[in-house]
């Protein structure tokens, strides 16, 4: 199992700077929310065995959120120490297509997407974990309306 730093790693190195793609903290988090989202509605498992909470702009994994901490709302730089062969197959592909999907949005614009959202909605008020169960439940519920958060 990858960790949301290998995660994270994965979604940084596929920013294209030459397009001005830029990564702040705050997009990186909603990123992994995504896509531990959609792994676990397509595959019954989490990407990552970090935990994601409610925090006041959205979801969060903690972990991730203190390793990248020094850059503040700037943008993340581009890992250099990226291993891909720890990501397998099945993880790229769905990484590619959340990255595909989500990453064109600014990071204010995705934590809007994810306030609206049950996982997040659900845990805010106590700016509790948002569960697996929780995020599973809802993601499979994007999966059968073909179409990823069309809030």
């Amino acid at each position: 199992m990858l960790s949301c730093i290998d995660v994270a790693k994965y979604f940084l190195a596929l920013t294209d700077l030459d397009a001005g793609d830029l990564i702040s903290n705050l997009k990186l988090q909603k990123l992994l929310y995504y896509a531990q989202g959609f792994h676990l509605a397509l595959f019954d498992e989490p990407i990552f065995p970090e935990r994601i909470m409610a925090w006041i702009h959205g979801p969060v994994v903690p972990d991730a959120y203190r390793h990248y901490k020094e850059y503040g709302a700037n943008s993340i730089p581009v890992p250099r120490d990226i291993d891909l062969d720890n990501y397998d197959l099945r993880a790229t592909e769905l990484l590619d297509e959340v990255f595909r999907v989500f990453g064109q949005f600014s990071a204010w614009k995705l934590r809007n997407m994810t306030h609206e959202e049950p996982p997040w909605r659900d845990a805010a008020p106590t700016k509790g974990e948002i569960t697996p169960e929780a995020m599973r439940t809802y993601f499979k519920t994007q999966l059968m309306n073909d179409s990823p958060n069309q809030n």
